[in-house]
């Protein structure tokens, strides 16, 4: 019998601790097919930060460097310059790129480092404990915001792409977002012209990914799902942003 589907190369044979219904295995996987279909995986470094996207490195068969809690970018630029010819990117979470790393993402776009980024957005800090998130919704209950976000004592939502879009240096900005199949599709369509873009050195490039959470939303995984399409989408559209 002929096989049609196999693990990717650059995917190692391992089992996953993420949470039934979380994201990240499948941009996990999608990474890798596309890291295989290009051909790049002896010149590849993925730079992860904290957070749930900390052990990526675990699943991932090419080289890895870990960064402080949002500074992934920073981290990302030095081995950028220091070594052009190798493809570089990110792999970071909404409480790291959007928080603590707020200042790395909004100047390496600013100065157009030559970089890839995947930006998982799950709207809630997963990795400890359900904390509202810069990306967290308007009245979204969250274990810092019991009775929902409130714009007078928490602001607004935090919409990474539509801040960056201003910036003249960056080269592609796009938001996808896993709650179908033809949005997993999607997804890997946006981060591989976000591969190709560096591989053709024109700049900064980020893929933003709506992701669900289903334990710290306190859903089913396919409730999670649902809520990625139903709710995420009005506060964070789809689309190219640049």
């Amino acid at each position: 019998m002929e096989k049609i589907f196999t693990r990717p190369e650059s995917l190692r044979d391992v089992d996953t601790h993420y949470c039934a219904g979380c994201g990240h295995g499948i941009v996990h996987r999608l990474i890798c097919e596309l890291i295989d279909e290009l051909g790049i995986r002896e010149k590849t470094i993925a730079v992860c930060p904290v957070g749930c996207a900390v052990v990526a490195y675990d699943y991932w068969n090419f080289d890895c460097c870990e960064a402080a809690h949002g500074r992934a970018l920073a981290v990302a630029t030095g081995i950028k310059r220091t070594q052009p010819n190798r493809f570089v990117f990110t792999y970071q979470g909404d409480g790291d790129l959007a928080a603590i790393g707020t200042a790395e993402t909004i100047h390496a776009a600013n100065r157009g480092e030559n970089l890839s980024v995947a930006f998982i957005n799950n709207a809630i800090y997963g990795m400890t404990g359900g904390q509202m998130a810069p990306t967290s919704l308007l009245k979204q209950k969250t274990t810092t915001t019991p009775l929902g976000r409130n714009p007078a004592l928490e602001g607004y939502p935090l919409k990474i792409c539509e801040l960056l879009a201003v910036l003249p240096a960056v080269r592609s900005l796009e938001r996808v977002a896993l709650d179908s199949v033809g949005g997993v599709i999607k997804t890997k369509k946006a981060l591989k012209e976000a591969f190709i873009n560096q591989l053709e050195n024109k700049g900064f490039s980020l893929v933003e990914i709506l992701s669900p959470c289903p334990v710290c939303w306190k859903k089913t995984p396919q409730g999670a799902w649902q809520w990625v399409g139903s709710e995420m989408t009005k506060t964070f559209p789809l689309g190219k942003f640049k």
